[in-house]
């Protein structure tokens, strides 16, 4: 079998397989192909590869020649003319149904890690976690660049200074560990999220919970958010206003699979925010918590600032592409016999999770319906 790593397009600085990993594959006998300086921006190069046992090799040639090809974010379907081929990648294709229905078309066997089911068995391949973890760690240094206070309290000769009050919206993984990440700068930190089980680990890292009445049931959405009620939002949006009010950083990380990311934070609120505050929004790509939100933008809103951005992994690209390396490589087996030939295993709810299309259809039946 022959995989074929390919250059992220800009402004991206990941990608799919640092050489660590490719060692791990071409001493399996695996072919490894790399785009010349397809790892140069997570530092790791030319040079790199080739002492892993992988063969630099030019775009056209690997798209040629690969049987997967590897680029995490979504391939120009001009560029797979050539011949049907399996692409792994985190293509959002809830939100690229359009594109997919081209892939489709193109022949491709598309699999895309961030529909993996959220099960215990998935968790090694679990790209949204490993990346997420990072976002919500950088999401918070970000905001002390930002922030023209400091985070700690400090008792000083000169004057005591007051800890940085610090909200944060969802708690999934990059709510978490933004909790954790600004805690140990020494915020008080508060949080708030649909599902009362995350109350625990909230606290369990030194927060305080924003608890909400009435939250939808989110225990069959397999780990993931789900649309609320009209009156839960009024009162989730009162008890949000309340606290943004006195919070110096608001991270904000809620997303739904699939829709736009609900609206959290209003202009009112943010009128609130005394200036100097800092809004984090990691939902930027899919429309923002924030109607001010702009991705890959940093607003000046009254005093505030509104830094839209959802590939704050990316800015730490080395240990970024390390995980989703690891990722990667946990989920080639279940689409690999033990000869490393190519065995697509439709039985195995994680490879039918995943896969988008194949055999010329959307296979897939969420995006399927988006596309009809």
């Amino acid at each position: 079998m022959t995989i074929g790593i390919l250059k992220e397009p800009f402004p991206e600085r990941r990608v799919s397989i640092l050489a660590e990993s490719a060692t791990i594959l071409t001493k399996k006998g695996i072919t490894v192909l790399i785009e010349p300086g397809a790892g140069e921006d997570a530092f790791c190069f030319n040079k790199d590869y080739e002492e892993a046992g992988g063969v630099i090799k030019e775009r056209d040639d690997i798209v040629k020649l690969a049987d997967v090809i590897l680029q995490i974010n979504p391939i120009p379907v001009s560029e797979l003319s050539i011949s049907a081929k399996i692409l792994i990648g985190v293509y959002q294709p809830l939100f690229n149904a359009g594109l997919m229905k081209d892939y489709a078309i193109a022949g491709c066997t598309v699999f895309s890690l961030d529909m993996l089911p959220r099960t215990t068995r998935a968790q090694s391949m679990d790209v949204l976690s490993s990346q997420a973890n990072i976002a919500g760690y950088k999401a918070v240094l970000l905001a002390s660049n930002l922030y023209p206070r400091y985070f700690p309290m400090l008792m000083t000769a000169a004057g005591s200074i007051k800890p940085a009050r610090v909200l944060i919206l969802g708690a999934g993984v990059a709510g978490l560990q933004a909790i954790a990440t600004a805690k140990r700068l020494g915020a008080v930190v508060e949080v708030f999220d649909t599902r009362p089980a995350v109350k625990e680990e909230v606290m369990s890292l030194g927060a305080k919970f924003i608890e909400v009445e009435g939250a939808a049931d989110a225990g069959s959405a397999g780990g993931y958010a789900v649309e609320q009620s009209e009156e839960y939002k009024k009162r989730q949006q009162d008890r949000i206003a309340e606290t943004i009010a006195k919070a110096d950083i608001v991270i904000t990380t809620a997303q739904i699979p699939g829709m736009k990311a609900p609206i959290l934070i209003t202009e009112e609120m943010i009128s609130t925010m005394r200036k100097g505050a800092v809004i984090i929004d990691i939902a930027a790509a899919t429309g923002g918590n924030t109607p001010i939100t702009k991705n890959n933008e940093v607003i000046d809103y009254h005093g505030v600032s509104i830094v839209g951005n959802s590939n704050l992994q990316g800015t730490m690209p080395y240990d970024a592409s390390k995980l989703y390396g690891k990722n990667v490589l946990n989920f080639l087996p279940l689409i690999m016999d033990k000869e490393n030939n190519i065995n697509l295993n439709w039985e195995d709810d994680l490879v039918s999770g995943c896969c988008i299309t194949h055999g010329g259809e959307i296979t897939n039946k969420r995006v399927k319906s988006l596309t009809e």
